[in-house]
């Protein structure tokens, strides 16, 4: 695979060349591959369909997990969040006791790891908010909740410039790996000033099904607004806000 540094970039293929663009820029690799057949049943490429078929079932989980929080997740990503969740999905698998290699799960091994997993890069929860936040998950009654003490915001927010308010979000999710069905409940705050004022105490909640056998996941963000006019916009597009995973709860 190689960059293209002309000033005419191509897409398409020109004999064995494939030109295409990518997050990385215009790109360029040669055509090639070993016949499908071949590694559906060669001996040598056992591993390779065993990575694979781990590969796959974590592309799904990524996406079960993409769906589940998109509401929040659409105001705080970037470009490679599927590709960063699939890799952090694939570590879970490897921790996986039960299943034999090929067909370890996620969902089967220590979510714990996806603990503190930031959906964009470019605005991290734990460089964005330095207010302590508690976050709970009772199973029995469904019940997931955030606290935050009063905090004055210009002190423990490391808010991007141009900020004049934000809002702190979190949501809560079931998710059925192998069905891959899910359900999702979030809570916000209103829209706070961005001063040097102490907020109120915040308590957000959210409620799952009770009772529930199936892995538990908890959001937190944080939402930044610049005020014009007396409208509030979201900040250069949300480039800055922060949506990670705080807390998992998997029997």
């Amino acid at each position: 695979m190689a960059r293209q540094t002309g000033i005419i970039k191509l897409k398409g293929t020109i004999g064995d060349i494939s030109f295409y663009k990518s997050a990385d820029g215009h790109m360029a690799r040669a055509k090639g591959g070993i016949d499908a057949s071949r590694m559906a049943s060669d001996p040598a490429f056992q591993r390779t369909r065993e990575n694979g078929s781990e590969f796959g079932r974590a592309g799904k989980g990524g996406k079960l997990i993409r769906g589940a929080v998109r509401v929040l997740l659409q105001n705080a990503k970037d470009k490679r969040v599927v590709s960063r969740l699939v890799k952090s999905l694939l570590e879970v698998a490897k921790t996986d006791p039960i299943n034999e290699r090929g067909l370890r799960t996620s969902q089967d091994g220590n979510m714990s790891l996806l603990l503190g997993f930031d959906f964009n890069v470019n605005g991290k929860l734990g460089a964005t908010m330095y207010a302590p936040i508690a976050t709970s998950i009772d199973r029995v009654t469904g019940t997931v909740t955030v606290t935050v003490a009063p905090f004055a915001p210009t002190v423990r927010i490391a808010a991007p410039g141009g900020t004049t308010h934000f809002k702190i979000v979190s949501g809560a999710a079931e998710l059925d790996f192998e069905n891959e069905t899910s359900v999702f409940e979030s809570d916000e705050t209103a829209i706070l000033p961005y001063d040097s004022a102490d907020t109120a105490a915040i308590s957000l909640s959210m409620a799952l099904p009770a009772n529930s056998v199936l892995p538990l996941m908890q959001v937190v963000g944080i939402e930044f607004y610049q005020e014009v006019n007396g409208q509030m916009y979201p900040l250069k597009n949300g480039a800055f806000n922060a949506l990670s995973i705080a807390t998992v709860d998997h029997l």
